[in-house]
């Protein structure tokens, strides 16, 4: 079964999740760019996910090493501490706007990726 969920597809689909849930947190703080004392959320998972990689690298097996950090990688969600307006809302709503076009574009290209994955399966097993 490994051979065929390869870690391609193991990142494939971590990275939509992050991108899933980037996306959500994009659209609260667009929907709460009114609300005062709203603090602006953002998702973080590269930083983390590289340094914890790298040390896989290093193990004395590292191929199932990368392949249990990949397996238990997470996304985190945070809240900015910082604050634009007097209101203490942290929310950029055109920096927002951006960042969802952005997102929008990421999920796009690993959906992309996925279902050209699948094309590939389904080729190998009709023959």
């Amino acid at each position: 079964m490994n051979t065929i969920c390869g870690t391609s597809n193991l990142m494939l689909e971590r990275s939509m999740d992050f991108l899933w849930t980037k996306q959500t947190a994009i659209l609260d703080n667009i929907a709460n760019a009114e609300t005062p004392n709203y603090k602006t959320k953002y998702v973080t998972f590269e930083e983390s996910f590289e340094q914890k990689l790298r040390a896989a690298m290093a193990e004395p097996k590292p191929a199932q090493a990368v392949r249990k950090v990949m397996e238990e990688a997470q996304w985190e969600v945070h809240e900015a501490p910082e604050s634009v307006r007097m209101d203490d809302n942290g929310v950029n709503t055109t920096e927002q706007m951006v960042e969802l076009v952005r997102n929008a574009y990421q999920l796009q290209h690993v959906y992309r990726a996925i279902s050209g994955n699948i094309s590939i399966m389904r080729a190998a097993i009709n023959g």
